[in-house]
């Protein structure tokens, strides 16, 4: 499914779901819940959390939350449920970032009906820009907390109460004194079964309704296992089961899951925030101005094209415009990449998303919703925190026989045990059953990628599929294209010849007048060449007529000089009337009336970082190379000034084509980084693909990674962090596999207490997380690309 979409939420949902919704009517699946999915199906409110599949007519993709999933095998489950409703074409549910996308048919389905089935499954769908969802995260995360300390504070007491049992001599303890240590330990226990264990009995009882098996029904198995046992040991401590209680093992366990839960939905909500940071960026109103000049708050839906809006200081734009009046400082970080914040004056332009930082400014909308460059980068935000990894999906094809096997293993375990005693069996079983736990499995892969996926995403580089971090890991080859890549659109003034007595100063003020009056990118140049040099006198001019495609003439005069005007002439050498000494060079000419009177020779600005970026590149081992549509001359220079040894010019995009299939024959593995403008068959050809965002609407790239501000050094940082990702990915699945592989047969032969399978299980899937989390921090955001041996270290 492309991401390219000509609609996209831009505000909040008309039907947000209350956070204080948490009645029995309001659960997922009741009836007062799809009720109130039904508010959705208005085809008014679709634009608000979905947008049009381009591809096919009256087909729409929306973006979802997911609330109540805690595992790989809950995403199956919830993509079997979706694509189990008729008209619903494709369903991704990522278990990384809790998101589901939904492609479906407008005239087989609506959105209650799709979301009524994830409800009728067991869990909350909500749009992905839900006003409330945040919200019911923040009250969902302090239950949790409050579930952790009362298990905490409840272990403590109970392993007072049991340290007794563990130190005391034969005769030491009577047999009152014994049952009365037992007795408080059941007590002290119950809060815990019946407060703290409450979402892992929710989950489990949920999947036992639904005929499916998750990675809570193993854990809650194993807790009203031990519970049940010591529970009977307590009552009757001369049945088969009073030899030995096992309230500190259950505590304990309860806590350490409880623990490593609690602390991977405060990390997994910091390496997945950038989105939902992103998506919530837009005002839910906007001041507006009214016929009669005053102005009133509206719904920022409520915009069109043409409306102004006042925005005040700390608000945030809520659609693309131009201003009309004021000037201020505008922070566009997330958007562009710009970490400083840019100055906006009457007639710049500003985007949707940016912050407002200094003065009250009015704006023109010029664009809204789908057309916005937020609306965009959304769109492709949220692509690549759906999208799965084929590791991921194999983690997710095993989640559900491997807990079968589970559950297998832990009755073979409990018969295996049974003889030597039905107590010490089942507490066997209750460890198998916690210990084998594939959380940290099912975690290993999207936890590493989104962490990755996020740190980009700070630095202005957006990730369209998670996939393509593997493939980048694995590149050879890089090619890069010139024009609006390697160097920028514009144009920069190089060597000004003059005839003799005229100072080149003179000369370029003289052009500048003229320039003035030109959009062409060569007068452009000399505007701004001439806002840093030191005429003489300032000039005015008068009578400026254009010709298309040969230049500007006009009469200038200087008031401080006096004299009459001067009749000149700015463009080609045709339209002056001169020769060029040097036909393979860009060059301006500039006459009167006596003949030539200057040359101004003009190159492409190289980015910044275009040099160091291909060193750091090549001293990585990567091989470089340069393909233009521009004359094999400008692509030599580009080519020189840069240090790319292999260069092609005049390349058509289907030589472009050609030799990326030739290398890729050859067995490279190739990067292509371009514009965008005619690299869409390269690009979308390519192992992995960079575009500048800057240079094409990012609804139509074909790209793997979109670079939205105009550092070229994204791509070696892409690279490098790339390279660690995977090994951050391998690291995580051999931990994973390695501890299953130790810890298993310790449990299954009895030497693994329950209390510390579950120290093990929640530690586990808390070190993949903590590991994955190395990415957020691994480098900041850069102005300058990495040093060729910080490429060449990571393997």
């Amino acid at each position: 499914m492309s991401i390219a979409s000509p609609a996209v939420a831009v505000a909040a949902p008309p039907v947000p779901i209350n956070p204080d919704d948490s009645s029995p009517a309001q659960a997922p699946g009741s009836e007062a819940a799809v009720e109130r999915l039904r508010l959705l199906d208005d085809p008014q409110e679709w634009s608000a959390f979905s947008r049009p599949d381009v591809k096919r007519a009256n087909y729409w993709e929306s973006n979802i939350l997911i609330e109540g999933m805690h595992c790989a095998a809950c995403a199956l489950t919830l993509e079997d449920a979706l694509l189990g409703v008729p008209g619903v074409v494709t369903a991704d549910v990522s278990a990384g970032s809790h998101r589901a996308r939904v492609v479906w048919s407008a005239d087989a389905v609506r959105p209650s009906d799709w979301m009524g089935a994830v409800q009728a499954a067991g869990y909350r769908a909500v749009p992905a820009n839900d006003a409330f969802a945040r919200e019911r995260r923040k009250t969902e995360a302090r239950k949790a907390l409050w579930r952790l300390l009362v298990a905490g504070l409840c272990m403590m007491q109970v392993m007072m109460y049991a340290y007794p049992a563990y130190v005391a001599e034969p005769g030491d303890l009577t047999a009152e004194m014994e049952q009365l240590l037992r007795w408080a330990s059941w007590v002290l226990t119950l809060p815990v079964v019946l407060f703290s264990c409450g979402p892992f009995f929710g989950s489990a009882m949920r999947d036992v309704l639904h005929r499916r098996i998750s990675m809570d029904l193993p854990v809650a198995l194993g807790m009203l296992i031990t519970f049940a046992v010591s529970t009977a040991g307590t009552f009757e401590p001369l049945g088969i089961f009073g030899r030995e209680v096992y309230f500190d093992s259950l505590t304990m366990f309860v806590f350490f899951l409880l623990s490593g839960r609690w602390l991977e939905l405060r990390l997994r909500d910091r390496t997945a925030g950038a989105l939902e940071v992103l998506m919530n960026r837009l005002p839910d109103s906007v001041a507006r101005r009214a016929g009669d000049g005053t102005y009133e708050r509206v719904p920022v839906r409520r915009l069109v094209a043409g409306d102004v809006m006042r925005i005040l200081p700390g608000e945030t734009f809520p659609a693309d415009g131009v201003v009309l009046q004021g000037e201020t400082t505008v922070d566009e970080a997330l958007l562009t990449g710009e970490s400083r914040p840019v100055a906006r004056g009457v007639g710049a332009a500003v985007i949707a998303g940016s912050h407002n930082l200094s003065t009250v400014v009015q704006v023109r909308v010029e664009r809204l919703g789908h057309q916005t460059r937020f609306a965009q980068i959304v769109a492709l935000m949220e692509s690549a925190s759906t999208t799965k990894p084929p590791i991921a999906r194999l983690a997710d094809r095993i989640a559900k026989p491997f807990l079968l096997a589970v559950l297998l293993a832990a009755g073979l375990a409990a018969a295996f045990w049974w003889g030597r005693g039905p107590g010490h069996a089942l507490m066997v079983a209750v460890a198998v059953l916690v210990v084998t736990c594939p959380c940290a499995l099912s975690l290993a892969t999207p936890a590493a990628m989104l962490a990755a996926a996020g740190t980009l995403a700070r630095r202005g580089v957006l990730v369209r599929r998670l996939e393509a971090f593997e493939a980048l890991a694995a590149i050879d080859t890089v090619v890069f294209d010139k024009t609006g890549t390697l160097t920028r659109d514009a144009m920069v003034l190089g060597d000004v010849q003059t005839r003799a007595g005229v100072a080149p100063e003179q000369a370029l003020a003289m052009a500048a007048t003229l320039a003035h009056y030109s959009l062409h990118p060569v007068s452009r140049a000399l505007v701004l060449a001439a806002v840093g040099a030191a005429s003489s006198a300032p000039w005015q001019a008068e009578g400026v007529r254009e010709l298309a495609g040969a230049g500007v003439s006009g009469r200038v005069r200087s008031d401080s000089a006096g004299g009459a005007p001067i009749e000149l002439r700015l463009g080609s050498a045709d339209f002056c009337g001169v020769e060029i000494a040097r036909p393979d060079t860009l060059q301006a000419c500039l006459s009167d009336a006596q003949g030539w009177l200057a040359t101004f020779e003009f190159h492409e600005d190289l980015r910044s970082d275009a040099i160091a970026t291909v060193a750091a590149l090549q001293g990585a081992g990567i091989a470089v190379h340069l393909l233009s549509g521009d004359s094999l001359s400008a692509a030599a220079r580009v080519a020189a000034q840069v240090g790319i040894i292999a260069f092609k010019g005049a390349c058509s995009p289907q030589d472009k084509l050609d030799f990326l299939r030739s290398a890729q024959q050859q067995g490279h593995r190739v990067a292509v980084v371009g514009d965008g403008l005619n690299d869409g068959p390269v690009l979308a050809g390519a192992h992995v693909s960079f575009a500048f965002g800057q240079a094409v609407p990012l609804a139509q790239a074909q790209a793997d990674f979109v670079v939205l501000g105009d550092q070229i050094g994204a791509v070696a940082q892409a690279l490098s962090l790339a390279r660690r990702t995977l090994r951050v990915v391998r690291q995580n699945l051999w931990w994973a596999a390695g501890y299953n592989a130790v810890c298993v047969p310790l449990a299954m032969v009895g030497w693994m207490p329950a209390w510390l399978a579950g120290l093990g299980m929640g530690m586990s899937s808390l070190l993949v997380v903590l590991n994955a989390l190395r990415l957020s921090y691994s480098a900041k955001p850069a102005k300058t690309p990495l040093p060729c041996h910080d490429l060449a270290g990571v393997q």
